[in-house]
């Protein structure tokens, strides 16, 4: 006679119904440990600053007066210039410029009369300009305007210009150079260069002088703002643990 052997059958839904408080209870440490690492990530995260790191546009306007010495015919000729323009991203100016010219040409109208020549331009200044963001900048200005030329006796202390005859006459400019800029502060920019005059012919009496043509050389100084879309206010964040 074989003894009695008692068989158990553990079913999966059996265990499953066992286990049900065990497996509730790892739930919810599981779902409470989850809520504890999101919140200290929360909390870490308010230790950072999102920053805009997209390039400041920097803009600048200024006045500019500078001086050159130059020559038209192989003739000594100084030249005096007004500015006022605008500066877009530190990479190219836009403005009006006014030129003064006085040059000693020293042509003989009569046995008393030694005439030299003066006038002025005025109109469009541009201006492309490389390494802006540097302590020098190198730039090609472009002088587009119009104006006029008169004969004048170098004896005379006044020029009194008599439109109807014909020591005067009007003429068009066009000036390219190049320069060498210099910011001497956030205010104050100093530019050396020097540029080619080509001009319209002229049509004085006597008939000596042709044009106004010539090289210049000199120096200019812009007072102005030239980066006031600059951020000047910087935040430095401390550890304080």
């Amino acid at each position: 006679m074989q003894p009695f052997k008692k068989r158990v059958v553990f079913r999966a839904n059996n265990l499953f119904k066992m286990n049900k408080p065990i497996l509730f209870l790892c739930f919810l440490t599981l779902l409470g440990g989850f809520a504890g690492w999101a919140q200290e990530d929360t909390d870490a995260s308010d230790d950072y600053i999102e920053f805009n790191d997209r390039r400041n546009v920097v803009h600048g306007v200024y006045l500019g007066l500078g001086t050159y010495l130059g020559e038209i015919d192989g003739k000594s000729t100084f030249h005096g210039a007004f500015r006022v323009a605008y500066v877009a991203n530190r990479q190219f100016e836009v403005g009006f410029i006014a030129v003064g010219f006085y040059s000693q040409q020293a042509l003989q109208d009569s046995i008393l009369e030694t005439m030299n020549v003066a006038g002025g331009y005025a109109g469009l200044h541009v201006e492309p300009i490389l390494f802006g963001d540097s302590k020098i900048n190198l730039s090609f200005p472009v002088t587009m305007g119009a104006g006029g030329a008169v004969l004048i006796d170098s004896r005379a202390d006044d020029v009194d210009i008599d439109t109807d005859s014909d020591d005067w006459d009007e003429v068009f400019v066009i000036e390219p150079g190049v320069n060498m800029l210099y910011n001497l502060s956030r205010y104050v920019q100093l530019e050396v260069g020097m540029r080619y005059r080509f001009s319209t012919r002229l049509d004085l009496d006597p008939d000596v002088i042709k044009n106004i043509n010539g090289f210049s050389a000199g120096m200019t100084v812009k007072v102005g703002i030239f980066n006031m879309g600059r951020n000047r206010y910087k935040k430095h964040l401390s550890n304080d643990q």
